[in-house]
């Protein structure tokens, strides 16, 4: 067994000879890639399967077969490359505003052979014109406070669909985001909470209850400015 398969093992996750052939790849490809593009601050082995590749997997339960998932903010590709490593059901859109991050998403695709998912360059609050209320399930990855968060996704998911979060120790965050929920039409539906390496780590599920009003997500960078 791998120190990658092991890692995944001890924390109750299996991978197939395929799944682990595709993260060993990802990873090689990234830390080559990582020399000459600034994509991660985290380079070493053990690091980036336990931070990046476990932690990306962590949401996986939440989503619904076959779903359509947008990921915003997906810079090197998390969660949602993982994600689609371990179900491949999944069709993903992957989201970044900045293109050189694309760039890399479309040469990472192609080179693990990956089918039904695509990266996009557009930041969220243009995306929200083009896939406004379009998909099943939202993921997001240390990407903005939850306020924030909140306004740039929410307004890309169908109504009755799920968001994602990941994030460290969320109570604050969360305390914060009532009324972000209640303007953009959204609940909490679970919480659950992870020890990865001795840094906790909380995945957030939140509902779709009803339409986003067509004012979210404002521009000119007003959700970070002057969250909800």
């Amino acid at each position: 067994m791998s120190d990658l398969s092991k890692i995944f093992s001890d924390a109750g996750k299996s991978l197939t000879a395929e799944q682990e052939n595709l993260f060993l790849t990802y990873r090689d490809y990234l830390k080559e890639y990582n020399e000459k593009v600034n994509l991660t601050a985290i380079t070493d082995d053990r690091d980036i399967a336990v931070k990046h590749f476990l932690d990306s997997v962590l949401g996986e339960k939440f989503l619904p077969k076959n779903a359509s998932v947008v990921d915003v903010g997906s810079g090197a590709g998390f969660p949602a490359v993982p994600l689609k490593i371990v179900r491949p059901d999944l069709k993903f859109t992957l989201m970044d505003s900045l293109n050189k991050r694309v760039v890399f998403l479309q040469s990472l695709i192609e080179k693990l052979d990956l089918s039904d998912i695509t990266a996009v360059h557009a930041r969220a609050e243009e995306g929200a014109k083009t896939y406004r209320e379009k998909f099943d399930a939202a993921v997001a990855r240390a990407v903005a406070p939850l306020p924030t968060l909140l306004e740039y996704v929410l307004p890309l998911v169908r109504v009755g669909g799920l968001f994602v979060a990941y994030k460290g120790n969320a109570e604050e965050e969360l305390a914060q985001s009532e009324h972000a929920l209640r303007v953009l039409g959204g609940k909490l539906l679970r919480k659950e909470e992870f020890s990865l390496c001795g840094d906790k780590r909380t995945v957030l599920v939140f509902e779709k209850t009803s339409k986003t009003p067509e004012r979210y997500p404002r521009l000119q960078n007003k959700p970070r400015i002057s969250p909800l």
